[in-house]
């Protein structure tokens, strides 16, 4: 079974050849590849697991009825998370005030083992939550996923310039809420 993080690009390349010709198998090996990456980018940002099933659901259907068009293997790991963001922002925008599953309930995606602060975490998760919808996916995609801004800008089809305002702003709203709540 392949891993979005161990894709290599030949062999993804060639299962993607495969999917685009017909070969259920190929296109259900790009899914389990890839559909951990679509759903821990929609829980982090929608934070509730239902809603983040449903988005991930639409965008391998989506996937399915575009598979044509994906070049490479590169290019369809951006073109699932553009995707994903959009529908993820498109949801938000649409349900601002859906429930929200407790900070401990998202999977995290860490490779490697971390001291943690696990009441900071939370606080902050909830907090990044309650920006509004174009910050948040922009901050998902800084610090989940770990895109440089100007690929965060290519995929959310925004200025660099709007990235890094939206990154600052954000840094300065958490700080300012966690400030605030320590003062307390």
């Amino acid at each position: 079974m392949l891993h979005a993080a161990r894709l290599v690009a030949p062999e993804a390349d060639d299962i993607l050849a495969k999917a685009r010709s017909g070969d259920q198998l190929a296109l259900a090996e790009l899914i389990r590849a890839h559909q951990g990456m679509v759903f821990s980018l929609a829980v982090h940002v929608l934070g509730n697991r239902a809603t983040a099933e449903d988005v991930a659901q639409d965008v391998f259907l989506d996937m399915f009825r575009h598979l044509k068009t994906i070049e490479s293997a590169a290019h369809l790991v951006f073109w699932l998370r553009r995707v994903t963001s959009h529908r993820c922002i498109d949801r938000m925008r649409r349900d601002p005030h859906r429930a929200e599953v407790p900070g401990d309930e998202v999977p995290e995606r860490v490779s490697h083992p971390v001291s943690r602060e696990v009441f900071l975490e939370d606080r902050v998760r909830r907090m990044v939550r309650q920006l509004p919808p174009r910050p948040r996916m922009v901050m998902t995609l800084k610090y989940q996923e770990d895109l440089d801004p100007s690929d965060i800008a290519a995929l959310l089809n925004l200025s660099i310039n709007t990235v890094k305002s939206d990154l600052r702003r954000s840094l300065a709203v958490l700080r300012h809420k966690l400030a605030h709540v320590e003062a307390v």
